[in-house]
This record gives C-alpha cells, sequence and structure tokens, in this order.
C-alpha cells in the first residue's frame, strides 16, 4: 500500500492530487521553486521540498532533484500530474530505480506513445518529412508534452524555418525536449478524444469521449463530455481505436488518445497522451469516478471491473487564464486578490491574496459544471462564471461565458477554427454602464455631507474611472436624504453594496476596491483616476513596449539601431508563462532605438525599441 506520495508538478493539478490523497489518507509531499515558495501547493502538502531556482528548466524538469527530494522525504511512491515531467520515460525509470511506485504508465509504454512521431509510426501513420506548396497548411508539432506549446501553423512556405526554430526552443523550454515535426493540418476539424484506464491484470477501459474543440493557440479553452453530435458508430469506433492503441503497448494508468473529426465524420489519429489530461474532470463527474484514485489503485495493483460504470449526463470545464483575449491572448500578471465562483466544481492552485507570475502557465482555475442534460451544464457554468468574483489581472472570464452562449457552440456546431471566426465579437467590451455610478457612489459612502451647516444644496461631487478603455465621469450630490445621482435613485449605499432603482428595477452591485485604484463593481473593473493627476510619461510615436513582464529570448538576425523594417515584421522574442510572444513593427520604416538584447529581463510597459515610420 501507499502511504506518502510526492507530486512532481505545481499549481492546480498538485492541489487536485493532494484532495484526493487526503480523502485516501495518504500523506503528501510537495515540490516547488523558489517562486513558488509560498503557492497554495505547497501550503497544502504535509511536506515539501524546495527545487532552487524558479524557471522550468531549473527546477520542475530537473528528474534527479524531484527524485531526490522524494527519498529525503520519505516519499513511497511518484505522481507527475500533467506537462513537465509526466511523459518522460527516463524520469518514470529513474523514479522507480530509487525503489518508489511510479504512479502512471511503464517507461516502454511512454517511449511508444509519449513521443507522437513514434505513436504516428505505431498507428501505421508518418510525419511529412519534405514540405512543398502543395502540403500547406501543415503544422509544426513538438514531439513531447502538449498543452499547446511548440505547436505553429504555417500557411507560407517562407515561413517554416522560422516557425521550426520557435516550435523547438518553446518545447525545449516546457518539456526540455526540442524535438518537433511536421504533420497536415486539418482546417475547421473537431477535437475529440477518448479517456482510457488500463489496468496491471489486462483491462482496459475506453471512459468515453470528450469534445475539446474550443482553443487558443492550439491549447484548450472549453471541453465537455460527451463529445455532442456524434453517431454511434463514429463513438464506437473511436473507443476502438483508443482500447487498441492502450493494448498495443501494454498500457497502465490514465491515459488519452486524441483524433481531428472531420465535417465528414472521419477519425484522424493525432496522439496518445501517457498521463492524466488537464480535463479529466469532465469525465469523472459524467462517469462519477475519481481518476487519481483510479490511478493509484492500479499502481498498487489492484484490477479493474470488467466493465467500466455507466455514463451520466453531461459535463463541461471551463479553463480561467490570466490572459487579454483580445490582445493576442497576452498573459497577465499581478496579484489575485479575490477568487471565488459559485455552485461549480473549481480546480485551482491559487488563493485570495497569491501572486500570479511569469515562470508557468497563466490558467488560474478550471470551473466545471455537471447537469442532466447538455443544455443545463453549458446554462449552470456560464451562470457561474458570469457571477464570479475575480478580482486581480485581466482574464478571459467575458469570452468564456460569451462562448458557452454562443449559438454556434449551444447547437453543437463549433470546430477548432471558432476563436479564429468569432474572437472579435467574443471580446467586443460589453461594460455594465451602472459600474462607475456604483463605484464614485462606494467611494462617497462616509464623506461628510457638509463642511458646516448650509441652507444650500451641496455642490455636486465628480469621480473619473476607467473602464473597457475610456474614462467615465460620475457626478452625485451629498443631499439631507443621502447620496443623489442623476438616472438613477440611489436605494442604498455603503462601501461594499449599492443598490440602485432605475426605471422601477432595483439592481444590487458588490464593491471591491484593492489599493488606491483598482476597483470592481460585480464582474466589472474600473480604475479609479486620482482627482489631480500627474502628467503621464509619454513615449515616442512607433515605441515598442513590453506587454508583460518575461524574458528577451531572441533578437532579429542583424537589428540594430538604423535599421530598415517592415510593417509587421517581428523583431523581439519573449518568453513569458512557458510561451513565445513576438513584438512586431508596427510600421514600414526605421529603427531609431533598440534597448532590448537577449536575456534581458523586462517589466511590463519597459520600452523594448523605437520605430519610426517613413
Amino acid at each position: 500500500m501507499i502511504t506518502t506520495v510526492l507530486v512532481a508538478n505545481r499549481g492546480e493539478i498538485a492541489c487536485r492530487i493532494f484532495r484526493t490523497c487526503r480523502e485516501l489518507g495518504i500523506r503528501t509531499v510537495a515540490v516547488h521553486s523558489d517562486a513558488d515558495e509560498n503557492a497554495l501547493h505547497t501550503r497544502e502538502a504535509d511536506a515539501a521540498v524546495r527545487l532552487p531556482g524558479a524557471s522550468p528548466a531549473e527546477t520542475y524538469l530537473r528528474a534527479d532533484l524531484i527524485v531526490k527530494a522524494a527519498v529525503a522525504a520519505g516519499a513511497d511512491a511518484v505522481h507527475p500530474g500533467y506537462g513537465f515531467l509526466s511523459e518522460n520515460a527516463g524520469f518514470a525509470r529513474a523514479v522507480t530505480d530509487a525503489g518508489l511506485v511510479w504512479i502512471g504508465p511503464p517507461p516502454k509504454a511512454i517511449e511508444a506513445m509519449a513521443s507522437k512521431t513514434r505513436a504516428k509510426e505505431l498507428m501505421g501513420l508518418a510525419p511529412l518529412t519534405e514540405v512543398t506548396e502543395a502540403d500547406l497548411p501543415v503544422l509544426v508539432k513538438a514531439a513531447a508534452g502538449g498543452g499547446g506549446r511548440g505547436m505553429r501553423v504555417v500557411r507560407e512556405l517562407a515561413a517554416l524555418d522560422g516557425e521550426l526554430a520557435a516550435a523547438r526552443a518553446e518545447a525545449t523550454s516546457a518539456f526540455g525536449d526540442g524535438e518537433v515535426f511536421v504533420e497536415p493540418y486539418l482546417e475547421d476539424g473537431r477535437h475529440v478524444e477518448v479517456q482510457i484506464l488500463a489496468d496491471t491484470h489486462g483491462t482496459v477501459w475506453a471512459l468515453g469521449t470528450r469534445d475539446c474543440s474550443l482553443q487558443r493557440r492550439h491549447q484548450k479553452v472549453i471541453e465537455e463530455a460527451p463529445a455532442p453530435g456524434l453517431t454511434p458508430e463514429l463513438t464506437e469506433e473511436l473507443h476502438a481505436m483508443a482500447v487498441r492503441a492502450a493494448s498495443a503497448v501494454a498500457y497502465e494508468g490514465a491515459g488519452t488518445v486524441e483524433f481531428l473529426v472531420s465535417a465528414d465524420g472521419r477519425a484522424h489519429f493525432l496522439e496518445m497522451n501517457t498521463r492524466l489530461q488537464v480535463e479529466h474532470p469532465v469525465t469523472e463527474a459524467v462517469f462519477g469516478i475519481d481518476l487519481v484514485a483510479a490511478q493509484i489503485r492500479v499502481a498498487e495493483g489492484h484490477a479493474l471491473d470488467s466493465e467500466p460504470p455507466p455514463a451520466r449526463g453531461h459535463a463541461v470545464e471551463a479553463r480561467l487564464y490570466a490572459e487579454d483575449p483580445a490582445n493576442a491572448w497576452t498573459p497577465q500578471t499581478g496579484t489575485l486578490h479575490r477568487l471565488a465562483v459559485p455552485d461549480v466544481r473549481l480546480d485551482t492552485g491559487y488563493t485570495d491574496g497569491d501572486t500570479i507570475g511569469v515562470h508557468y502557465d497563466p490558467m488560474l482555475a478550471k470551473a466545471v459544471a455537471h447537469a442532466p442534460t447538455r443544455a443545463e451544464a453549458l446554462r449552470r457554468l456560464a451562470t457561474a462564471l458570469e457571477r464570479a468574483a475575480v478580482h486581480g489581472p485581466p482574464t478571459n472570464r467575458d469570452l468564456l461565458v460569451r462562448s458557452l452562449r454562443h449559438e454556434e457552440f449551444t447547437t453543437a456546431r463549433m470546430d477548432t477554427g471558432f476563436y479564429d471566426r468569432h474572437l472579435a465579437e467574443l471580446t467586443a467590451p460589453a461594460p455594465d454602464p451602472y459600474a462607475p455610478t456604483a463605484a464614485a457612489l462606494a467611494d462617497a459612502h462616509g464623506r461628510s455631507r457638509f463642511g458646516g451647516w448650509r441652507n444650500l444644496p451641496s455642490a455636486p461631487q465628480t469621480r473619473r474611472y476607467v473602464m473597457a478603455g475610456e474614462e467615465h465621469e460620475v457626478r452625485y450630490r451629498h443631499t439631507r436624504a443621502g447620496l443623489s445621482v442623476d438616472g438613477a435613485r440611489v436605494v442604498h449605499a455603503d462601501a461594499r453594496l449599492v443598490v440602485l432603482e432605475v426605471d422601477g428595477v432595483q439592481r444590487g452591485f458588490e464593491v471591491a476596491r484593492y489599493g488606491d485604484d483598482q476597483v470592481y463593481v460585480n464582474a466589472t473593473a474600473l480604475t479609479a483616476l486620482p482627482r489631480f493627476p500627474d502628467p503621464a510619461a509619454q513615449h515616442a510615436p512607433g515605441s515598442l513596449l513590453a506587454p508583460m513582464p518575461g524574458t528577451v529570448v531572441r533578437i532579429a538576425d542583424g537589428l540594430a539601431a538604423g535599421a530598415a523594417v517592415q510593417a509587421g515584421d517581428p523583431l523581439i522574442w519573449l518568453e513569458a508563462m512557458k510561451m513565445e510572444h513576438r513584438i512586431t513593427a508596427p510600421a514600414t520604416g526605421t529603427l531609431s532605438a533598440l534597448h532590448a538584447a537577449p536575456g534581458q529581463q523586462v517589466e511590463v510597459g519597459m520600452l523594448l525599441a523605437v520605430v519610426q515610420a517613413t
């Protein structure tokens, strides 16, 4: 029997595994980088071991340090979570060589399937070795790992070499393996996968399908189970292919076989992920099982029943990211003041007051709803997210709510091109017009109505806020009856709650304020402007500012002050949260200044370069 598990991971998945371990009476050990010293997963474990450094390469990708930590902490088993070393056969062998139990598939199965190139060969497929114009578009893909990292769609042959280099760099940073390959890119397909679970006695379960078609940067955003709209024949075919793939490599534990399903209903094998998936909770909800507990029992040698439990209802999961979808999905950092999503399952690695840093994935949480029908599950999750308190850096919360209510999604006609087609409408600003009024009235609460007795109405007071990029001014008065504002009747106002009546309908506004300028009114974020602002620092036209904190990893070849550039040319590459981000020339002209250098750490808003337009 396993008594103590070290989780070789961080954040949400580490906390998720710890939860099951506590329920099973198993002690837990966390590993943490210096950046994660006070992270939630570090605090929740029974013991924690430091991995010196901050970057993944220094910490969570160091198999030797993690095995040493497990031995030092007295663990008798290691769970890899997902990402990092979860599909690294060498790590699995190092764990077992140290006399520890590996909660995952055998190293030989990982070797056979974790490399997407070898997996395709096993399934009778092969990647492209030479790419011609006729092959376009193609997909450059990391052979190891997942999560959309190391993936690039190439539509022009001239761009292939650059995209190969970028994919290799990203894959090396995320997984410690820079192998990439090229395969045909199927436009407008659906991403459908099958969850499998296998024991050491030859039983393999196919635990239904999942649809993960809503993706950005080839990383899943919304997932659901079962995949809607599949014919019984196609579902059976996918189940059979998944079981065949697992049986072919004597698989053990939890894994996922992924497919692209074309518009004509044909299934195309993508890969097998030899680990637990981020989206595993939707399968857990539908089948009523705990997949982490099942992984542990399989590792202990227990046999599965001959048949899986029956499926029940529908489940949908949304990934809440600290990012700005309207600005090329740019990751965001800062303090997460409050995170609360009511009435649904919430898996997270953060709690109120935690800092979202630059070193790791920007996912804050996964919200999961389960209901008897798909329509009910979508409604329940959309409403929960709409009512959620997410106070901190910008997130994709509004995008998630609109996606769950979009007609193309609710009628199950989505595909992997959903966000390419609909991003503009899904990210169009739609702030609450009464949010600035509520913020101003909450701020005004407690202020003295009069400096002394007077028999005249008080002069109007003003407060200014920035909401959705636009400035709003609110004028209000202190009267003998209380606060007064144009356009609404003030029913109640204090520092945390404002109730307004407009056209006979009362609405409540919960108000939260952090520091001098951050204000949240229900789900709307505002920035309070000072009454007497200092002159803002001005940047020259054509200034390229860092859109996020990160590291400069590359500068375009030959780039220097005085160089000619074309509009759209990539000039500088930043790495943040395990993803590369390009800074491009805003106009055709001359680079008049270059302040960035490879290896440089930059903060958001830092001046990187200046392009003088011609």
